[in-house]
């Protein structure tokens, strides 16, 4: 009997060499060492022999985002972790060290791991830890248990956060002290080691424009704190002192570009930081940044831009008057952006009797501008060029958000009012027409009656008019006159 045994077929085996081939690339592409095992998204380090003295690195950066965890164990030679090395691995979510020679982490280890979530160093021959490598870091776990911590000053912010309960789960750390003996890290105790503060001498800043004013920073802490200031996108010229307590920052001619910026004054030591910060107001003269001809945006607007602080009170002036704002005519502000309004003048089926300049006035405390410019809505009937377009189509209506008083209750005559009368007119002669066609009916339809009676088929005859009976009476007699006849 002939026993058959089955062979690989040459599909199976292009199939294969094919995932060797992937697998290989990955490993080549991630450099990744024999002691590693690395695919896209993962790399493991688990084997003590020939073992890794530093992070994997890819050939090319980019080939490293997809990458969101690491496994270190049992890495001897692996005794630190620097600057740039798993920054490289920019997605990188969970990293694990553990049962391996570390003794120093850089205090810029991880300024490129923004989303890392899960940090695991237990089982390292850490002796010290500073917090700067973590502070930026929305941690859910950081497990440092079984490193032999020297008690120090540089590990306090361990224990601050432990009596904070940052950790999910509670861990068992120790230090060692100067007697070489071992103490649990809560009941640790080093003298002139606490947690610095910072108190700002204004917490709300006001300023006008052009001039100056100081702000006072004072500070606590052990070691006493250093000491800086946060200036995000302040434009105003500004210098600062941190050599003595209470730091100062003087800003000078204030620019009312900085409104509503933030200005925060941070106190750093090894044990941690604090900040206190303070909102910068800038008090200017009203600006009118900007105005435009009318469009037909739903209904006509005349655009503008403003800006000022305190909010400034806007007057609109139709050719040299007052123009007196109305259901039909008024002052729309659609967006406030801190001290700039974005907004304008809304128009409501205007004619040609609307065309002509108009003025926007702009008033506060401190100061005033004004802007004019041309409007055009609608020909005037006659010229041969007929309307720019039919306002009517435009439906809808803006909630008002109006700045300040833009009403004005003095009897000048506007456009609108001018508007207004000339509908009425129009109403008017329609009823006018209307009632003179029902008249003109009217007599037709009499005249026919009247043709028909004197030459009816019927032989209907009016015999003529009897005193005291109408017309319709007379008729009536025609007809029985018929019948009788008949």
């Amino acid at each position: 009997m002939v026993s058959w045994r089955r062979r690989p077929g040459p599909g199976l085996a292009r199939l294969w060499g094919l995932c060797c081939l992937v697998l290989g690339c990955w490993r080549g592409a991630l450099g990744c060492p024999a002691s590693c095992r690395c695919s896209s998204w993962r790399i493991w380090c688990a084997e003590p022999a020939p073992g890794i003295a530093s992070f994997p690195v890819p050939q090319r950066s980019a080939e490293g985002d997809n990458v969101t965890e690491i496994y270190i164990a049992n890495q001897q030679k692996l005794e630190s972790i620097n600057d740039n090395e798993v920054g490289f691995y920019v997605g990188l979510k969970n990293l694990t060290v553990v049962d391996s020679g570390l003794r120093f982490v850089s205090r810029h280890a991880f300024v490129k791991n923004v989303n890392l979530q899960y940090i695991n160093l237990s089982r390292n021959n850490l002796s010290s830890l500073s917090k700067k490598p973590f502070r930026h870091l929305g941690l859910s776990d950081l497990i440092l248990v079984d490193n032999p911590f020297k008690c120090s000053c540089e590990i306090m912010w361990i224990k601050k956060f432990q009596e904070a309960k940052f950790y999910t789960e509670s861990q068992d750390l120790y230090c060692i002290d100067d007697n070489n003996k071992k103490t649990a890290l809560l009941d640790m105790k080093v003298p002139n080691c606490d947690l610095p503060s910072a108190n700002l001498s204004n917490y709300n800043i006001t300023v006008v424009e052009g001039k100056s004013v100081t702000l006072y920073c004072d500070t606590t802490g052990g070691p006493p704190p250093n000491v800086s200031w946060v200036l995000t996108n302040l434009v105003s010229n500004h210098e600062s002192d941190t050599s003595k307590n209470p730091a100062s920052l003087t800003i000078k001619n204030v620019s009312s570009m900085d409104s509503g910026l933030w200005i925060s004054c941070v106190a750093e030591n090894i044990v941690g930081e604090d900040q206190a910060s303070a909102e910068l107001t800038v008090f200017f003269a009203p600006n009118i940044t900007f105005i435009e001809s009318p469009t037909p945006d739903h209904h006509w607007c005349i655009p503008f831009t403003v800006k000022g602080n305190p909010k400034p009170t806007l007057q609109w002036f139709y050719e040299g008057a007052i123009l007196n704002e109305s259901e039909y005519i008024c002052t729309k502000i659609h967006v406030i952006n801190q001290s700039e309004y974005h907004g304008c003048l809304q128009l409501d089926n205007p004619t040609h009797l609307n065309n002509g300049a108009y003025t926007l006035l702009a008033k506060n405390e401190y100061g005033e501008d004004e802007k004019r410019v041309d409007a055009h809505f609608m020909s005037v009937p006659g010229d041969g060029n007929g309307p720019i377009v039919d306002p009517d189509v435009y439906e809808y209506e803006t909630t008002p958000n109006d700045l300040g008083d833009t009403t004005n209750n003095s009897n000048q005559i506007t456009s609108t009012d001018v508007s207004n009368k000339e509908n009425e007119d129009s109403i008017t002669v329609y009823v006018v027409v209307g009632i003179a066609a029902l008249v003109c009916t009217g007599l037709v339809v009499m005249l026919i009656i009247l043709k028909f009676g004197r030459h009816s088929k019927f032989g209907i005859k009016v015999h003529g008019e009897v005193k005291g009976v109408g017309l319709v009476d007379q008729i009536w007699l025609s007809l029985q006159d018929c019948d009788n006849e008949g």
